[in-house]
């Protein structure tokens, strides 16, 4: 018996004293508004859940930034007969946080997959019609999205729906993109965002009030694991091959890039880490 395997065993042992946390019914306390004038970053989640699970930039540009951070529900999940229920629980999650949200209709909007845009090219149009009001309503400083190679069908669907909002849009219209990753990993991430403990704390227990995907998968407990293992993967993708990695117990990695005269445009030169203790703010001021 080694230290090692003492602490694999209380690694074991948390994640079983978790299943026994308090789930959905925790306090909500009422989070400080954004100043009425502050900028807005939109969130589009492909599923309920999102918001909490990859928001951990969204979750520092709210409390660092003072943005006005908003949730766009791109969908309602595929399952009708709990579409209601999971909006009813992401109001919670998101009250939790401080978020504001948006629905995109009465049950969110369906099939958003890659496969509807080649195949029902009225019906995405739609869609997009939808997404590009929200945008050129909000006028979003920064919005968040999954990356093209997201692997599940609505995340992928998403990017392309958010993409083409986009080019709908005039020339005029310029936003940060920051695009996220779940299902599937990044090739190419340039930002390594570290996740403090206590902001953890809160997207864990957020993701708690989406009590009725939970119950079937008890994935919120294996987000410190994941954000550990990220930490792992950005010291290279993100720092560069054979680099040194930061002192981070716990990171998400993302895509920071810009849209600006109709198309996307770069803004870092190298990969960048993002210590908890600076203002992620402070990324967009950066040009190319």
């Amino acid at each position: 018996m080694t230290p090692y395997h003492h602490l694999v065993a209380e690694y074991e042992r948390l994640v079983r004293e978790g299943k026994k946390l308090p789930m959905a019914n925790l306090p909500i306390t009422p989070r400080p508004k954004p100043p009425a004038n502050a900028p807005r970053a939109l969130f589009f989640a492909p599923h309920p859940d999102d918001e909490t699970i990859v928001g951990g930039f969204a979750l520092r540009l709210a409390r660092e930034a003072q943005m006005n951070v908003v949730n766009v529900v791109v969908t309602q999940g595929s399952k009708k007969e709990r579409q209601a229920a999971r909006f009813g629980e992401l109001q919670k999650a998101c009250q939790y946080l401080g978020y504001e949200v948006i629905a995109t209709g009465p049950n969110g909007l369906e099939k958003i997959h890659p496969r509807t845009r080649q195949q029902e090219p009225q019906y995405w149009a739609g869609c997009v019609k939808t997404i590009a009001h929200i945008l050129a309503n909000n006028q979003p400083q920064v919005i968040l999205f999954p990356h093209e190679h997201d692997w599940n069908s609505t995340h992928i669907g998403t990017h392309f729906l958010i993409m083409d909002a986009l080019k709908s849009l005039p020339a005029a219209f310029e936003t940060y993109l920051v695009e996220t990753e779940f299902w599937g990993q990044m090739d190419t991430p340039n930002l390594m965002v570290e996740i403090s403990a206590a902001n953890l704390g809160d997207m864990i227990a957020a993701t708690t009030f989406h009590i009725g995907e939970i119950k079937r998968n008890p994935y919120h407990l294996l987000l410190p694991a994941w954000m550990m293992d990220n930490v792992r993967r950005g010291a290279e993708l993100v720092g560069g091959q054979g680099g040194a990695p930061p002192d981070f117990t716990f990171a998400a990695l993302y895509r920071l890039r810009r849209w600006t005269a109709g198309a996307v445009s770069e803004v870092l030169t190298r990969g960048k880490n993002v210590p908890a203790e600076m203002n992620v703010g402070e990324l967009f001021t950066l040009r190319p």
